[in-house]
């Protein structure tokens, strides 16, 4: 379990924001999107499933080394949001398309998405051990440069 101190909280809540800002100026969305953004940050930041710290923990040291632990996560959160954010688009395009959507067909996406973005921020930091290029651009983006 991860203790998350107001330290943690705001580090990682900054990261993911710096990151998405990159991709998405966060200071233009909706207000309710920036709310679901907000809930969402909040649930993985939260861990209570521990795949996050399963995940930290299984990374090699060389990985985790890379950078620390709250900028990983926020990393990590950003990257499971800008993933929602275009299914949700691909959901409201079909929507505009078809008359119904079956939900089916969505149910357990969250937890596909989580998963998925846990797996390839995981990748791109193995990778950062040996590309140089791409750790500087992680860290470039997790400061919000």
């Amino acid at each position: 379990m991860i203790e998350i101190t107001p330290e943690y909280k705001a580090r990682v809540e900054q990261v993911s924001l710096n990151v998405c800002n990159v991709v998405i100026p966060m200071d233009k969305i909706p207000e309710n999107l920036m709310e679901a953004y907000a809930n969402l940050c909040n649930e993985l930041l939260e861990d209570t499933d521990e795949k996050f710290i399963r995940g930290w923990h299984a990374l090699p040291s060389s990985a985790k080394a890379q950078l620390p632990q709250a900028d990983f996560h926020g990393f990590y959160i950003a990257n499971a949001w800008l993933q929602l954010s275009r299914v949700a688009q691909d959901i409201s395009e079909a929507a505009e398309s078809d008359e119904a959507i079956d939900e089916k067909e969505y149910s357990g996406i969250f937890t596909r998405i989580s998963d998925d973005s846990l797996k390839e921020s995981a990748k791109k930091l193995k990778k950062a051990r040996t590309d140089r290029a791409l750790l500087n651009s992680i860290k470039a983006v997790i400061d919000g440069k």
